[in-house]
This record gives structure tokens, C-alpha cells and sequence, in this order.
């Protein structure tokens, strides 16, 4: 397959890119800054600079051209203000969904986060509550198009721990952690699994072999 990921230099994109690259799939990862670039072909990923803030639909269409699926996993980032959060979370997502649509790309998976369908509660980081708010509104938009074939991932509280290829993965999981390793091994068994079409599922660390809890979900 020809996969192209937007938010290409992301933590879990990154893993994503080395998985798919080493299984043989062609793979390009959009990042906004050139001296990114590196890190990808690193990875086994084409690099393709383009900055998902400012493009138009037809700029990141041409991007998409061939391609079998699209990975939505850009993220303005640790550091970033609430303004950010909406251009990037949000508004780059809608963008980006626009652009498969146009390229006639239908296969798309979004990296969300777990707490994007509900209101942050009270206390919440201000930042933090934009963020969730921006995921769930890019999340809603993605849902009611039609001309997609969509699966949203919901990961847990990501951590760097090395990845243990065992998970939970459910409509509704509860809380926990998950390392980044095994999101994107979770990414790669959504890819080819049609059948989780039309799903928004939670993931967090468990005891079920990444594989196997792809192919139950997908039965259900």
C-alpha cells in the first residue's frame, strides 16, 4: 500500500512510518519543517514538506494522489497555545479529511485522544481542555462525511515504555496507559482491516495480542 500520514514526524507517526516502511509498504510523512526530513527517510518514509496551517485542499490533494489510506496524526504539540490547538487539532484534520476526499482517498485514520467525546472536566489545563475540545470537534467532522472510510483511535495516556504488543482495545476501555510502540503497531492491523470502517475505539495497555484484538473488534 501507499500510505501518506499527515503530522509525519510525530512520536507515534514515526513509529508508524518504521513499521510500514520495514513490511513493505510505500510510505510519505507531511511535516512542516525541512530540517524534519531526515528523521523520516530514517525511517523508511518519503518526507513531503507542507504546512497543513496554511495549505489549501488542492495543495495537499496533490499530496495524496495514489495513495491507498491516510493517517491523521498531526498535533500542534506539547508547548503550543489554545489558537494552535484549532488550527492544527482541528482545522488541519478537516483540511486534511477535505484533501482525501478530493484525492479520492478513502481508507483515513485519525489519532485522537481519549476524553475528545466529552467536555473537559472542571480543573482541567485550559490548553489541555482546547485540545480535547479541538480532537472532538475534528473527530465529529470526520464522522459525518460519507465520502470517508474512517476508523478514529483513541489511545490512553501515551508513554514511551518500551511496546508490549498486548492491548485493550474497545468501543470504551476506561482509562489507562498504552505506550506508543503499540499504537502504532495498532495503526498497522486497522490498515488492513476494512471492517473497522464506521468505529471510534479506545486503546490502552491489556493482555490481548495486538492482531487479536484488531480482528474481535472487527467482528463486532
Amino acid at each position: 500500500m501507499r500510505i501518506v500520514i499527515a503530522g509525519g514526524h510525530g512520536q507515534i507517526a514515526l513509529r508508524l512510518e518504521r513499521l510500514l516502511a520495514k513490511r513493505g509498504d510505500e510510505v510519505a510523512g507531511i511535516i512542516r519543517r525541512p530540517e524534519q526530513a531526515g528523521d523520516l527517510l530514517a525511517a523508511g518514509a518519503e518526507p513531503v514538506v507542507c504546512d497543513l496551517e496554511s495549505a489549501s485542499v488542492e495543495d495537499v490533494a496533490r499530496h495524496l494522489e495514489g495513495a491507498d489510506a491516510a493517517v491523521f496524526a498531526a498535533g500542534a504539540g506539547p508547548g503550543s497555545g489554545t489558537e494552535r490547538k484549532d488550527t492544527v487539532d482541528r482545522g488541519a484534520a478537516a483540511l486534511f479529511a477535505d484533501a482525501a476526499e478530493a484525492a479520492g482517498v478513502r481508507r483515513f485514520l485519525v489519532i485522537s485522544s481519549m476524553g475528545a467525546d466529552r467536555e473537559p472536566p472542571e480543573g482541567t489545563d485550559p490548553v489541555f481542555a482546547a485540545y480535547l475540545r479541538a480532537k472532538g470537534a475534528a473527530d465529529a467532522d470526520v464522522r459525518s462525511r460519507a465520502g470517508l472510510d474512517w476508523t478514529i483511535l483513541r489511545p490512553g495516556r501515551l508513554t514511551d515504555d518500551p511496546g508490549t504488543g498486548l492491548v485493550t482495545l474497545a468501543d470504551a476501555t476506561g482509562r489507562g496507559d498504552v505506550p506508543r510502540d503499540d499504537v502504532a503497531a495498532t495503526l498497522v492491523e486497522l490498515l488492513d482491516e476494512p471492517r473497522t470502517t464506521g468505529r471510534t475505539l479506545e486503546l490502552i495497555g491489556g493482555d490481548v495480542p495486538v492482531v487479536d484484538a484488531v480482528r474481535t473488534v472487527a467482528a463486532h
